[in-house]
């Protein structure tokens, strides 16, 4: 992954590549809280929301910062950071770091339906990325990190196109939206390590926002709309 800043601050401000963040942590390395998982790879979720509920998939780029904004939403009922849109089955984080599984990183939502639309998550989504960097999010390049919205329904596919056509036509971004929109595919958790990494670690999601210039970026296109 190419990094935009200098060599101290990339060691000061780790990131969610595996070239920032350090290597993939073994069976060893992981926390002792987090059960490590099979060496086989990573586990395939569900096709279908549990019955009252449904799903939508969303990647912004590091998985690590897509989870809090949705977490706090009210109707969202949980968050799983994994991969999805690849062509390699139960691909682990460092074969999904190299960019050759075709898989990005992205984030599970499971909401209630009856509490927000699909709509609204559109919104929470594009208010935590950039749409219109087609190298990757912020300081994070690479295809792994493209930004996309896998939907689930034909419904979900007509109201994501609707919403990036009413967002470029608003003329409220400096360039074209990028996003791509494609048809919901298997989608594999994450390792455990780096599930709610958000809250597990806030010291060091913070600075690995701040040095990737993500909260700067989100504040220069959305301003209060920005949401972290």
């Amino acid at each position: 992954m190419i990094r935009r800043f200098p060599l101290l601050v990339a060691l000061v401000f780790t990131a969610c590549s595996q070239s920032a963040a350090g290597p993939e942590p073994t069976k060893g390395d992981a926390p002792a809280s987090q059960p490590a998982k099979p060496a086989d790879g990573t586990e395939r979720l569900p096709d279908t929301a549990p019955e009252g509920l449904a799903i939508a998939t969303f990647a912004g780029g590091c998985f690590w910062c897509m989870e809090g904004p949705f977490d706090k939403t009210p109707g969202v009922v949980s968050t799983v950071s994994g991969y999805t849109d690849g062509k390699v089955p139960h691909p682990t984080y460092k074969q999904v770091s190299s960019g050759r599984t075709g898989h990005a990183e992205a984030i599970r939502v499971t909401y209630d339906p009856k509490k927000i639309t699909y709509a609204q998550l559109l919104e929470v989504f594009w208010h935590n990325i950039d749409p219109t960097q087609a190298d990757g999010q912020f300081c994070d390049h690479g295809d792994q990190y493209r930004t996309g919205i896998y939907a689930h329904t034909p419904e979900q596919k007509a109201a994501a196109e609707a919403s990036k056509i009413a967002l470029e036509a608003s003329r409220v971004l400096p360039g074209r939206v990028v996003t791509e929109i494609e048809d919901a595919s298997a989608f594999y958790a994450a390792e455990d390590y780096h599930q709610d990494f958000y809250r597990k670690n806030p010291g060091h999601y913070q600075r690995y926002r701040t040095g990737c210039g993500r909260d700067a970026r989100l504040a220069k296109l959305w301003g209060e709309k920005a949401a972290h």
